[in-house]
């Protein structure tokens, strides 16, 4: 094991569970540091699944100047799972499909919303392992929030409305032509091309985390509508359950090092780029875990209604 020299307080350190690093809880609810593990090297299966273990339980985990290279960053991700190939919007990296290059030097998306990733698709990814490549030296921190903990915080009347809606997810933007009206020409033309291939998929709001058995909200930037219900009695319902998951004491909020890796369970947490660092550069390159289709508390599952996961990932691989 390669230990650190990073000082912690005692009180910090989660002592039971672990015995190939240290794990030190950033918030009571969502986030942790470890420390004491190079991610360059080959982990034994024990090390990986004691990762496991630390991102079930505490939904982000994080890897203080890591430093990987591409090819470091994709061979530690596939001790976890089956990657995803290449975006058919965000430009992967060169010579690197299964790397989603984040380079906002050149592209005007920025994910200032809160969101899971690609729940627009019948099987979103399971997680997501992003590395930090150029950092600006203030702003560009990345939140995440809790949609576990953020389910236990309904009231009971609220609880029982959740557990029996199903949300439509979407890539398109159902305000479109008026959210326009404000933006750039780049980021319109980004948006028309996003939105130029169609999917929507409907999910059940309250989800079981297949490995923990947790309930969580699926929720976030890419719902729009409610099924049975009118789209104006649907922004009314996401209005009201959606600030539960980002109230602050079920987030956890990151500031960047070059070098960093953070590594997220995309199934039971939301997250947010926050768009503060003007025209400062700022790097971030991304791998995602194949994840499956989600798991209502009756047991029913996503379905597609327009394209799938397998339509999305055969554009991937064009």
């Amino acid at each position: 094991m390669n230990k650190t020299t990073q000082t912690k307080t005692t009180t910090q350190l989660e002592t039971e569970g672990y015995q190939n690093f240290d794990i030190f809880p950033l918030t009571g609810r969502i986030g942790a540091e470890i420390v004491g593990l190079s991610l360059k090297q080959t982990l034994s299966d024990e090390t990986v699944q004691e990762v496991r273990q630390a991102l079930i339980k505490h939904k982000v985990i994080f890897f203080r100047q890591q430093h990987l290279d591409a090819r470091e960053q994709i061979a530690f991700a596939q001790r976890f799972g089956n990657l995803t190939n290449a975006h058919p919007i965000i430009p992967s990296l060169p010579g690197y499909s299964e790397i989603f290059d984040f380079d906002y030097g050149r592209i005007e998306n920025r994910t200032n919303q809160w969101h899971s990733d690609v729940t627009f698709i019948d099987r979103p990814p399971y997680a997501s392992i992003l590395r930090a490549v150029e950092i600006p030296p203030v702003g560009g921190d990345t939140m995440w929030a809790n949609t576990v903990t953020a389910y236990q915080d309904l009231p009971t009347p609220l609880r029982i409305l959740a557990d029996q809606l199903w949300a439509v997810h979407s890539n398109t933007y159902t305000d479109y032509p008026v959210a326009t009206v404000s933006k750039s020409e780049n980021r319109q033309e980004f948006e028309k091309v996003f939105i130029s291939t169609e999917y929507q998929t409907l999910h059940p709001v309250v989800c079981i985390h297949p490995e923990s058995g947790e309930r969580g909200l699926l929720l976030g930037a890419f719902v729009r509508q409610f099924k049975d219900l009118s789209m104006k009695e649907s922004g009314e319902i996401l209005q009201l359950l959606q600030p539960y998951i980002t109230r602050p004491e079920n987030t956890v909020r990151w500031r960047w090092q070059e070098g960093d890796i953070a590594f997220w369970d995309n199934r039971v947490t939301q997250h947010y780029g926050i768009n503060d660092f003007g025209s400062q550069p700022r790097r971030v390159q991304r791998v995602t875990l194949v994840g499956d289709l989600a798991i209502g508390i009756n047991g029913t599952t996503s379905k597609a209604i327009k394209g799938d996961s397998s339509t999305y990932n055969k554009l991937n691989q064009k």
